[in-house]
């Protein structure tokens, strides 16, 4: 779809921050503040884990979230989303890091950025509400176990395992881990985790993720334990932004990747905006504008060292729940991170990795919600297969891959649900005026059919089997006033029908077709063969009296009486068709 370049502009104008954003932020800016800074809390070890997941380091998990939290709380279509680095993101970087390096990672972000904005100005965002529920719980939990395997080789304290498959890392590290195992890693994992679980049933307001990696640190440094093995140096400051290792000669092998990013931002955070609507009253968020906002984030994150960056659902949903009322909170959270990149950056690059391993793992627990996949898998076959096949493509294959897949398998199975609600029912002629007699003789040689539903091209096949199966009969009345639509296959189909029933000497008379669907059996010939071979009428009645006439002509019938001719409404009671 093309659009005239004044109009791109004035779509472009149209999805820029307004007045009414900033009278937002002063609504009540106390709260927003206190709000900003725990989602901060909560942000620093999660924004660090995936740095390392990613395979560029902690400090471009803290860059993504300073750069791209605060051009997408100014730019985005929510005000209470918070964006940042998310596992879901870092399971399609780590193959792009593993392959191309930083450079890699920097075109893709900035092309993927580039889609996202084409598809705010081509207002795609509305697309988001025709993912079924089913695939986005298979997804979530198809993430949430990815995330976990990730930190597996910290959890073990083992070096990261080459390959670009999760079960295979996950395997190599347990296989290094039974030749050299080291419990202090797996030590810090658990105790990490299970402070974290444990303390959101018993205190959720608490940010017990930063107090466990605070008290792990503390602990690692007092006892000299090497074995926990610390994030490394930090730089202390945001790089310069730098376009210097951008590699314009690998554009055509980083489409794809770039593809997946830009599908993965849209969907995860037009996902989490909806949470976050959900969760409130009186918020709603702009798809178009949210897309926008992700795009300059996604373009602007890797210039600082960044990572391509999506909605964030954990944080987001923290936000909610601290009060935040605009996105003053969201911008407050970066602002946050940024003063701790500058200012403690020594203290931070001291944290274990076995301890952000752990933040991670209680993350995806989190993540699945036992709820809402029972309820999923407990309300039809179709929806717990399409969960089930949804979630093992996530783990198996590349993310987007597996939304495609997930949403393939539902369309084919509504496809299937819909067909099966088309039905071809042997119905009683209309005795009209005739008697008794002649009711008998017309129903030993005209048999009627009434098609209920659509006859498109996952059921018409279906009908062509029924009836070919019609025999011992001169004429065949279909009526079709109750057929919903007709796709080009259905109409080929009926015309095969009647073709193969006008060659066994069989004639077709149909009623009641729909002005609407006139033209696409009309362009297949459906209509013509009707007309020269049976006869077209408006009502049942009528096509009664049209098979009766054939009847009379071929001498199988004598000739009725004359008769004072009625409306056709009025011979049967029903309405026409």
């Amino acid at each position: 779809m093309r659009m005239p370049l004044g109009r791109v502009g004035a779509r472009l104008v149209a999805l820029l921050p307004g007045r009414t954003d900033l009278a937002e932020t002063r609504r009540d800016p106390r709260r927003d503040l206190l709000a900003g800074l725990t989602v901060a809390i909560v942000a620093l070890p999660l924004a660090l884990g995936f740095g390392v997941s990613s395979g560029l380091g902690a400090e471009a998990g803290l860059a993504t979230a300073v750069v791209a939290g605060a051009l997408a709380a100014v730019f985005g279509g929510s005000n209470l989303q918070v964006s940042g680095p998310t596992g879901a993101m870092t399971v399609v970087l780590a193959p792009i890091v593993a392959a191309h390096g930083p450079s890699g990672v920097l075109t893709v972000g900035l092309m993927a950025g580039c889609m996202l904005v084409a598809l705010a100005v081509l207002r795609a965002g509305k697309y988001m509400r025709y993912v079924p529920a089913p695939v986005v719980e298979g997804f979530t939990l198809g993430i949430a176990c990815v995330i976990g395997l990730q930190q597996v080789p910290n959890a073990l304290g083992v070096p990261q395992p080459e390959g670009d498959r999760v079960l295979v890392v996950t395997w190599r590290a347990l296989r290094e881990f039974a030749g050299n195992p080291n419990w202090t890693s797996v030590a810090f994992a658990l105790a990490v985790a299970a402070v974290m679980l444990l303390g959101a049933r018993l205190r959720p307001t608490i940010p017990f993720s930063i107090l466990a990696v605070i008290a792990a640190t503390v602990v690692a440094q007092a006892a000299g334990l090497d074995a926990a093995r610390p994030i490394g140096d930090l730089p202390s400051g945001l790089p310069a932004p730098s376009l210097s290792f951008l590699d314009p000669g690998a554009l055509g092998s980083l489409l794809a990747p770039a593809v997946a990013v830009a599908a993965l931002a849209a969907l995860e955070s037009l996902l989490s905006a909806s949470v976050a609507d959900g969760m409130t009253v009186g918020q709603k968020h702009d798809p178009d504008r949210e897309l926008f906002g992700q795009g300059l984030a996604n373009m602007a994150a890797p210039l600082f060292g960044g990572v391509p960056a999506t909605g964030a659902i954990a944080r987001t949903a923290v936000n909610v729940r601290t009060g935040a009322s605009s996105r003053l909170a969201s911008l407050t959270h970066a602002a946050i991170l940024a003063v701790i990149v500058f200012a403690a950056a020594p203290l931070v690059s001291r944290i274990p990795l076995a301890a952000l391993a752990g933040v991670l793992l209680a993350t995806a627990i989190r993540m699945v919600e036992v709820g809402s996949l029972r309820a999923m898998a407990g309300a039809t076959r179709s929806d717990a297969l399409i969960l089930v096949v949804t979630a093992a493509a996530t783990l198996a294959l590349d993310l987007v891959y597996a939304v495609l897949i997930g949403l393939v398998v539902a369309g084919a199975l509504a496809l299937r649900a819909v067909a099966m609600q088309a039905r071809l029912d042997q119905v009683p002629l209309d005795r009209g005026d005739h008697s008794a007699e002649e009711h008998a003789l017309l129903a030993e040689h005209i048999v009627a059919y009434r098609i209920d539903g659509p006859l498109f091209f996952a059921a018409a096949h279906r009908f062509l089997l029924e009836l070919a199966e019609v025999a011992d009969v001169r004429v065949v009345i279909l009526r079709m006033s109750r057929v919903t639509t007709i796709d080009a296959t259905g109409a080929l189909v009926l015309k095969d029908v009647v073709d193969k029933l006008n060659r066994r000497g069989v004639v077709v008379m149909t009623s009641g077709i729909r002005a609407g669907q006139r033209q696409v059996l009309d362009s297949v010939g459906a209509l013509e063969l009707l007309r020269t071979e049976g006869g077209e009428y408006a009502s049942t009645p009528e096509a009664i009296r049209g098979a009766r006439d054939h009847l009379e002509g071929a001498g199988v019938m004598p000739p009725l009486p004359a008769r004072k001719s009625r409306p056709a409404g009025e011979e049967t009671g029903e309405r026409v068709g």
